[in-house]
């Protein structure tokens, strides 16, 4: 009979989650490269996860592969669309077994899991079995988004983190929450500290795709936007600590 491999989670910090989704994007692995994975970045992003399941906090990540290939980049504007969602959607599993790597070096235990069947490299996407990995202490990625053409991994974070009872979404970017404008062009841009679904969409804030915010709002899963680039946000986000933008369902 097989044990719980579950550690015993850090004194005297205590998450405010029993179990969240980590939605990260492929871009996120580059670092300052234009193409591909950085060793150095995938190892502090991997730190960043590690502290974070120090807490006893049970996690899932859904993985982009905006790194390696995109459905909607310049590069596939000349191929059937399904082909090219389909082709990265396999980004999106080397991603995730880079990420499971790295993991493993690192001393976390993680599974991948597929909504591609390719049973030779990673496993078949299973809900139940996904929840026991979790409950084990495993950190679970999902790879290759739905498994459908013209749904982004956004959706897939949305759909997964809804399937596995995830109390929250973490999307982490590139920029430290939502601002009332894009921070790179307006230097004026305010950052907000919260705000509701509705808010978000009277004011036409793109948080998520569309078919994720709203399956999120439906689903009264809330999410927080940090920054990947900042040590210690997504551990302060899952502590309670001001962090980043939580997008809240009104009650």
């Amino acid at each position: 009979m097989k044990t719980s491999q579950k550690k015993q989670p850090e004194v005297g910090v205590a998450p405010k989650f029993k179990r969240v989704l980590l939605k990260l994007s492929g871009e996120a692995l580059m670092g300052e490269d234009a193409f591909g994975i950085n060793p150095a970045t995938l190892e502090r992003i991997v730190g960043e996860i590690a502290q974070v399941t120090a807490l006893g906090l049970e996690m899932a990540v859904v993985i982009g592969g905006g790194n390696l290939f995109r459905g909607v980049a310049p590069g596939a504007a000349r191929m059937d669309r399904a082909t090219a969602d389909y082709i990265g959607m396999m980004a999106t599993i080397m991603n995730a077994l880079a990420l499971q790597d790295a993991m493993k070096q690192a001393g976390l235990s993680a599974r991948v899991q597929s909504a591609l069947n390719l049973e030779q490299v990673v496993e078949p996407y299973i809900r139940n079995k996904a929840i026991r990995y979790l409950e084990e202490g495993k950190i679970v990625i999902f790879a290759a988004g739905t498994g459908n053409p013209f749904f982004t991994t956004d959706t897939a974070a949305a759909l997964r983190g809804t399937e596995i009872g995830a109390e929250m979404v973490l999307k982490a970017t590139k920029v430290d929450g939502v601002y009332t404008a894009d921070p790179k062009l307006r230097p004026d841009a305010r950052r907000y500290d919260k705000l509701s679904f509705d808010e978000a969409i009277g004011r036409n804030l793109k948080v998520m795709d569309a078919t994720a915010f709203a399956l999120c709002r439906d689903q009264k899963l809330p999410i927080t936007v940090f920054s990947i680039l900042k040590p210690g946000a997504m551990k302060r986000v899952v502590t309670g600590e001001p962090e980043g933008t939580l997008v809240y369902v009104d009650a």
